[in-house]
């Protein structure tokens, strides 16, 4: 998951903020804001950087793989737990109103939590745990300067940040849902199928299946339909089926291939290049589609071959 994160949040607030009646401004408000909360807590691979230093020194794998080796480190912990999440939630919530008091609360609330983590599991959580709050505290008061109300804040911040850890069930390590509690919720990651390239395309689809939420959850509040946006080319997306045949099958661990190249298919939503085609919604529409078809097309054609 990684557009996966922000718009499963951008869904979720939308469609929730358009079921309580708010008006279509105030629900894209927070689901926008949902959504930048929701990226925040995969701050924590920056210490990933760490091993990309490792290789330039004459030691380690190569760069990818010492990225994640040294971010899978510190990866899904503090900033994916429920309970950080609460207290990050009512802290940009406080940070959010214009009153000294209630900011100073939360700058106390934040001190506190890293100070709690850097106790508990050391220096690097703790950095890890400092980056999170002052990203997070960063989206709040860019939030606050554009007028947005702190009720607002609030609810996208604890959508966005309770939201992201349940999208990484399916893809590595599961999160540590209930740090800093010695509580295990999830042991391993969901298994979507015991085949390693079936696994991944499930979890590609499920991705997928996200992004759509979003775009019909857009365009549920905007009264629209979305096909009406989506040109003929996007069909091209089938084509891709014979991939299955060219490339290796794509696993977990070696997957840029399959990546690259699906998401490549897109091209056709701008396909003839234009300025123009790339600032409307069609091109979007139509790139997310042929990518879609892509991906079903291939998925189709490897179970068919067998695994």
């Amino acid at each position: 998951m990684f557009i996966g994160h922000a718009c499963l949040a951008f869904a979720l607030a939308a469609l929730g903020a358009h079921r309580l009646g708010w008006s279509r401004g105030t629900a894209l408000r927070v689901a926008v804001l949902a959504g930048a909360f929701a990226t925040v807590p995969d701050v924590d691979v920056v210490y990933g950087i760490a091993g990309l230093l490792a290789p330039a020194a004459g030691s380690g794998p190569i760069p990818v793989e010492s990225f994640w080796d040294a971010g899978n480190q510190v990866h899904r912990g503090v900033t994916h737990a429920l309970p950080v999440a609460l207290v990050v939630t009512v802290a940009v919530g406080l940070l959010a109103r214009s009153d000294r008091s209630s900011q100073a609360v939360a700058g106390l609330l934040f001190v506190g939590l890293v100070a709690i983590v850097t106790t508990i599991s050391g220096p690097l959580a703790g950095a890890v745990a400092t980056l999170f709050v002052l990203t997070s505290a960063g989206v709040a008061v860019i939030a606050r300067r554009r007028g947005v109300p702190p009720g607002i804040v609030t609810s996208a911040a604890l959508v966005g940040l309770a939201s992201h850890p349940f999208g990484d069930l399916f893809t590595g390590s599961p999160p540590a849902l209930l740090y800093p509690f010695d509580l295990t919720v999830v042991s391993e990651r969901v298994v979507l199928s015991a085949n390693d390239t079936l696994h991944l395309l499930g979890a590609f689809g499920f991705e997928l299946a996200t992004i759509w939420l979003a775009v019909l959850a857009y365009f549920v509040i905007a009264g629209d339909r979305p096909l009406a946006h989506v040109d003929r080319r996007a069909v091209v997306g089938v084509a891709y089926a014979g991939a299955a045949l060219a490339l290796p099958a794509p696993t977990l661990d070696v997957s840029y291939h399959f990546v690259f190249s699906v998401l490549a298919v897109g091209v056709v939503g701008i396909a003839p290049p234009s300025l123009e085609r790339l600032q409307t919604r069609r091109a979007a529409l139509t790139a997310l589609t042929a990518v879609s078809l892509a991906a079903l097309a291939y998925a189709t054609v490897f179970v068919l071959l067998g695994p």
